[in-house]
């Protein structure tokens, strides 16, 4: 049914409303005001659709919003800020599978279609299933379940991976060109083909490259909802899953960039490393640990320090006792900043908002390629909870599984301290050579109370 001119005009309000609200997002200071235009925006669509006069009843529509609600109320009250990541990578899955099962659910009880709708269910059910089983695998490697921690792919797996591609793309052709209930089996065989693509895309993909995921993730479930769109014929739907798919891709490349990472590489399923892993008895032989007090007496006359945040401070909820130790040193003369890596804390921004949680100010925070010119002059790094972000083996190891990704240099500054809980790895796996240079300084304690201790050493003196 041809919508109506009130109903594309509401459609075009809340599109309009989208664009503002990703632009507002896209600065710490406007993000509020852009996520709640955004749901504005999201509530006139989803109240317009319900007017609609092909709908003949709202049980199972009710059910479901209540449902979804519930559900949606239940997991922002319980889900911690540190298991984020995983949530978006859930909620990235979620939305490809939805779209796959409206495509499916189309061809199962429409009658005839044209061919654009059927490419349209095909897409959507090709990249709705990709989706669906990549972002699950996204989601069990950020919980670090033992089954998924490590990379796993088969021989010549790019090439696998083309060579389904391929079926996939045969299957949707075969279902174009069928009738009837043959075009719901060569539509559930494409299933199968695309479950299958969307497990081998992510499961090569070492841990440390999992933010980049969960990036490309997000722009396919943005694909998937517009190509449904097209199936069900609603404009707003096509232009969200547009404005989601872009903006992921845009994302993406971002992160690649900054990682130094290759978007095909990430799209193929090849971004992990192979290079044999070091001994780390041998790489910390060297490591000195320290204590509050002493680190209390080496910041007393620094004149720049700079605080390297990392997942470990996301987990111990360090940014508050963070910004107190700041505010201290700043009121004895010490310039402190906080040198921000793309990918630190498993997601993009995940640090910036912990620290604007903390009322950190925003030119407080530097970007990687901007402090790292001038980490020479730094007296004293703090690194509370980074691990792979800080690695020197990024820059001298091509076998690495982080080789080439660019990291904040705090090997180059005078006095570097790691709050720590221990020496074990981080994400990607790896031991970290930094941890046993001349001039780094471990600090073994839980990153909250680690700095509430120098905070306390520090007045005392």
């Amino acid at each position: 049914m041809t919508d109506t001119a009130p109903v594309l005009l509401a459609y075009l309000a809340s599109s309009l409303l989208f664009i503002l609200g990703l632009k507002q997002m896209s600065h710490p200071r406007t993000a509020v005001r852009g996520i709640v235009l955004a749901i504005v925006g999201m509530v006139v669509a989803i109240g317009v659709t319900l007017l609609s006069s092909s709908i003949t009843g709202y049980t199972f529509i009710i059910i479901g919003i209540l449902v979804g609600t519930g559900l949606g109320a239940y997991l922002a009250i319980k889900v911690e800020m540190t298991e984020m990541p995983q949530m978006v990578g859930l909620l990235n899955g979620l939305g490809g599978g939805a779209s796959t099962l409206v495509a499916w659910a189309d061809l199962s009880l429409s009658g005839s279609h044209t061919l654009d709708s059927l490419i349209a269910v095909g897409a959507s059910g090709l990249i709705g299933t990709v989706t669906f089983w990549g972002s699950l695998v996204a989601y069990a490697k950020l919980q670090e379940w033992k089954q998924f921690k490590k990379p796993f792919s088969l021989p010549q797996q790019p090439l696998i991976n083309a060579l389904i591609l391929v079926v996939a793309l045969v299957l949707v052709g075969m279902m174009c060109v069928s009738h009837g209930m043959v075009q719901v089996i060569w539509f559930l065989l494409l299933l199968i083909a695309a479950s299958a693509l969307g497990l081998f895309l992510v499961l090569p993909i070492g841990g440390a490259d999992m933010p980049v995921v969960i990036s490309l993730m997000n722009s396919y479930s943005g694909l998937a909802g517009a190509a449904t769109g097209f199936v069900i014929e609603n404009n707003a739907l096509i232009i969200a899953g547009s404005l989601v798919g872009a903006s992921g891709v845009i994302l993406t490349q971002i992160m690649c960039k900054a990682m130094n990472r290759s978007l095909a590489n990430v799209m193929f399923g090849t971004m992990a490393g192979g290079g044999e892993i070091a001994d780390a008895d041998e790489v910390y032989k060297n490591v000195r640990s320290t204590s509050p007090d002493d680190v209390a007496m080496i910041l007393e006359g620094a004149q720049r320090v700079v605080f390297v945040p990392g997942y470990g401070m996301a987990v111990a909820q360090a940014q508050h006792a963070v910004r107190d130790l700041s505010k201290l040193l700043e009121s004895r003369g010490c310039n402190v900043e906080y040198a921000i890596h793309p990918v630190a804390g498993r997601m993009p921004g995940h640090m910036n908002v912990l620290l604007a949680e903390a009322d950190i100010s925003y030119d407080k925070l530097k970007e990687m390629d901007e402090i790292n010119p001038t980490l020479e002059t730094v007296d004293v790094a703090i690194v509370i909870g980074a691990n792979d972000v800080v690695n020197p083996v990024a820059r001298t190891d091509p076998n690495s599984p982080i080789a080439g990704m660019p990291i904040i240099d705090v090997d180059k500054c005078r006095a570097v301290i790691v709050v720590k809980r221990s020496l074990s790895p981080g994400f990607a796996g790896i031991p970290n050579p930094l941890f046993a240079l001349p001039n780094t300084l471990m600090l073994y304690a839980d990153g909250q109370q680690a700095v509430l201790d120098i905070v306390k050493a520090l007045k005392e003196m």
